[in-house]
């Protein structure tokens, strides 16, 4: 239902549930996961279709070397990199990489390896030693790089994330909250469409070694087109994961599974749960006029209401059918008037979704009238209320 609200009148149009349609029946029923933690977002319209402890920081082991690939794809869009410069290895960093026991894409120590090796290096095949030689060719040391990946994550919003080093190596000091990564996600995909194809890639060879893409949802999902997974003792095997399908996207961040199947399970149980449950609905066009205001002792008698933005909502597919949509503002609406100023607002409500508050402006300028127009509209008023005003 769509109701127009005014402090001094209400109108009640009833046209939206026919806008959306009436084939859909069932609502969403309840999901529980393995995972520890989890989020699932529909990325066009941001609703949150299903989380659980999503923001405490925790372990993100290899999923925060996203952030390190953020800094990469961010440095390769202002011109500061190429994908064609080279970084040499270290004989440092091949040392501590053939100790340790961790992912790497088989760097040799005094390797000239390319920046887009490297990325692949770091997104197919989650090489420790790859976000290393990044880090110290781009910031001279792992110590500077891991400054510099707090300020951009200052800068981009991660309010829960804290990083010691470039590749999610076991540290007490170094956590994210799924929330954080799945914020991350989002800003990869659509601020990097140029350089996002890595994502999908299932494997990829350096030195003569071929490793598969460790992201299982690239096989066995239609649509899946990214991003990274994770496992250390402390986290458990985590993914954090995108898919679309008929115009959706879906992002998926879940960490605290017990193995790589338990993993692969969830992934697709908690990804199909999204698109089969839920649905994105358009309610208004930018620019289309949701009503027509009366104006107070203007040169127009009304002045239409507009939204200037696509106005869409994501629902479980029978939520809809509870749906308020209000329009709330002041009436009459006073001169002067321009156009595009805020004058109302957009409620959408529905059941178990916080209130959507969407701005209205105004579609057209209406000058305030002056002498005895202005007498005669204020004198009209008093006999015939708001239809008397102009």
């Amino acid at each position: 239902m769509f109701q127009s609200l005014s402090r001094s009148a209400v109108y009640v149009l009833i046209f939206l549930v026919s806008l959306l349609g009436a084939g859909d029946t069932g609502a969403a029923p309840p999901i529980e996961t393995a995972a520890r933690h989890a989020i699932l977002i529909e990325m066009e319209t941001g609703a949150v279709l299903f989380e659980k402890d999503a923001d405490t920081p925790i372990p993100p082991a290899s999923m925060s070397k996203l952030m390190t690939i953020y800094e990469v794809f961010a440095q390769l869009k202002s011109g500061a990199l190429k994908l064609d410069d080279t970084f040499t290895v270290g004989v440092d960093t091949w040392r501590k990489w053939r100790k340790l026991d961790g992912s790497t894409m088989f760097l040799n120590a005094g390797d000239k390896v390319t920046v887009e090796q490297l990325l692949r290096g770091i997104i197919v095949q989650s090489g420790n030693d790859a976000c290393d030689v990044i880090a110290i060719g781009l910031a001279g040391s792992i110590e500077t790089f891991a400054d510099w990946l707090n300020q951009r994550a200052a800068q981009i919003g991660l309010t829960d994330s804290h990083f010691t080093n470039p590749s999610g190596w076991p540290d007490p000091d170094h956590r994210m909250s799924v929330r954080d990564i799945a914020k991350l996600s989002e800003r990869l995909i659509r601020e990097f469409p140029e350089y996002y194809h890595y994502f999908a890639e299932k494997s990829y060879t350096y030195a003569g070694v071929r490793q598969p893409n460790r992201n299982p949802l690239l096989f066995t999902m239609e649509g899946a087109d990214g991003l990274k997974t994770g496992h250390t003792e402390a986290s458990g095997y985590g993914l954090a994961a995108s898919a679309q399908r008929e115009g959706r996207r879906l992002v998926l961040v879940f960490s605290g599974t017990s193995s790589m199947r338990e993993r692969a399970r969830e992934a697709e149980r908690l990804m199909s749960y999204g698109f089969r449950n839920f649905k994105t609905y358009k309610l208004f066009d930018a620019g289309e006029v949701i009503d027509n205001a009366v104006v107070w002792l203007g040169d127009k008698e009304t002045v239409p209401l507009v939204v200037e933005q696509d106005v869409k909502l994501t629902l479980a597919r029978t939520d809809r059918r509870d749906m308020t949509v209000r329009l709330v503002y002041d009436a009459p609406l006073p001169a002067p008037i321009e156009k595009g100023q805020p004058v109302a607002v957009l409620e959408v409500s529905a059941p178990d979704m916080e209130t959507v508050q969407i701005p209205v402006v105004a579609g057209d300028s209406s000058t305030k009238l002056t002498g005895f127009k202005r007498v005669k509209a204020a004198f009209n008023f008093l006999l015939w209320g708001a239809s008397g005003l102009n």
